[in-house]
């Protein structure tokens, strides 16, 4: 089988492999808001890396769409541990959301800034009661003239403490249905009325928020797709969100360095590689990684040819990628041993503490984007057309009361 490009895709790989090298100092460590965030970001954008396809009216490279491009770009992205976008939420789940539901007014407004990095953006879906039911959401709006009156609480909000704006699932006609009542409204997060509170991890570190909304005033024209149609505008969301999870392009690049540090650290003088049990789970996670390679190129086959034959395919990315990856990192801090639970500025961490940084943070997302469960829901429902999970409601007395579909995130 020969899985090659052609000559002239291997010559635009070069191409790509040589501005990567010669930029990727470039790359900011941390991805909040700043100067040197947005200059990565715009430099990216201008170059074709990013935002290839977008159209150049609204900020984009303006290329036309080739399928094989965008896949050589993420190869090679991943062969330099290069990160894509700065804010994925923005680029490359918002964006994407407003060129098939947006209006012609929010496109001009909003996708040039975002994918120039002048504007950061967080995703306000889960609550505290209505997290894998997303569709039991709280937070509602009600109409005062030309605006909407936001209150609710939305929380594990991603760079909500640094973000400019939020795209945000608001409950708005209350006497509809419960996936037929939200709202996908842009709301700016200086607005009064917003505050944000962090949520300290494990780790020490605030990655994800609780941000609250008291009578907060947004315009009525800031709803994408049309109010009551947020459920739709926030599942196309959720399939970029959930593609991205899952890379196995990343998983590609996080398995050559596993096998250079198994390589690198030793025990008596051994490489940890020589080490046979160590070297069996290498192996396991290898098989794992190919043929998640594999599901991605049949996934990119299936798009070249028009198929729509590959839902399953695409539906097991999120919940094998993510499990797969934080697998992965495990493995690297089992092979560290007690190195691999230092944190922060010990001077024996090794890659500035990347390991472990990476293992809770997957363990996160196979919890985040919608559970596993709630994966194997989908995946069994709409891959596998098997009938939905009752869900067994009870009254007041605790007592049976009927059985209806459950519900989930997506």
């Amino acid at each position: 089988m020969d899985l090659s490009y052609g000559p002239l895709y291997e010559t635009f790989r070069r191409e790509i492999r040589a501005f990567i090298e010669a930029h990727a100092a470039l790359q900011p460590l941390e991805f909040e808001h700043s100067p040197a965030v947005a200059a990565w970001q715009r430099l990216l954008t201008e170059n074709g890396i990013v935002a290839r396809t977008v159209p150049r009216k609204y900020g984009g490279y303006g290329a036309p769409p080739d399928i094989l491009e965008d896949r050589i770009i993420a190869e090679e992205l991943a062969r330099a541990k290069v990160l894509p976008m700065v804010n994925a939420q923005g680029v490359g789940m918002l964006v994407p959301t407003l060129l098939e539901f947006g209006t012609e007014a929010q496109r001009e407004r909003w996708i040039g800034p975002t994918l120039r990095g002048e504007i950061i953006w967080c995703q306000g879906y889960s609550e505290p009661e209505a997290g894998s039911d997303l569709a039991s959401l709280r937070t509602h709006a009600e109409v005062e003239g030309d605006e909407f009156v936001i209150n609710g609480h939305k929380i594990w909000t991603s760079s909500a403490h640094f973000a400019d704006m939020m795209f945000c699932l608001v409950r708005t006609e209350s006497d509809r249905p419960k996936h037929e009542g939200i709202s996908y409204v842009l709301i700016p997060m200086t607005s009064p009325g917003i505050e944000v509170r962090p949520l300290k991890q494990m780790t020490g570190q605030s990655g994800f928020n609780e941000v609250f909304f008291t009578d907060v005033r947004v315009s009525t024209d800031q709803v994408v797709g049309g109010r009551g149609e947020g459920w739709r505008v926030a599942n196309a969301t959720l399939k970029h969100e959930r593609a991205g999870l899952g890379s196995a392009g990343l998983s590609m690049a996080r398995l050559s360095r596993l096998v250079e540090l198994m390589r690198e650290e030793t025990l008596d003088g051994e490489p940890l590689m020589a080490n046979p049990v160590f070297r069996d789970r290498l192996l396991a996670i290898q098989g794992r990684v190919l043929a998640m390679r594999a599901n991605e190129l049949r996934l990119l086959s299936a798009r070249i040819n028009q198929d729509d034959d590959a839902e399953l395919a695409r539906l097991v990315v999120k919940l094998q990628g993510t499990k797969l990856r934080h697998e992965l990192e495990g493995l690297a801090i089992d092979v560290l041993g007690e190195l691999g639970t230092l944190y922060e500025s010990s001077p024996l961490l090794r890659d500035q503490g990347e390991w472990q940084r990476h293992f809770m943070f997957y363990l996160g997302l196979i919890i985040g984007g919608g559970t596993s469960q709630i994966q194997k829901n989908i995946i069994a429902e709409r891959g596998l057309g098997l009938p939905r999970e009752p869900k067994v409601m009870t009254a007041p007395d605790g007592g049976l009361l009927a059985s209806a579909p459950a519900g989930g995130r997506g």
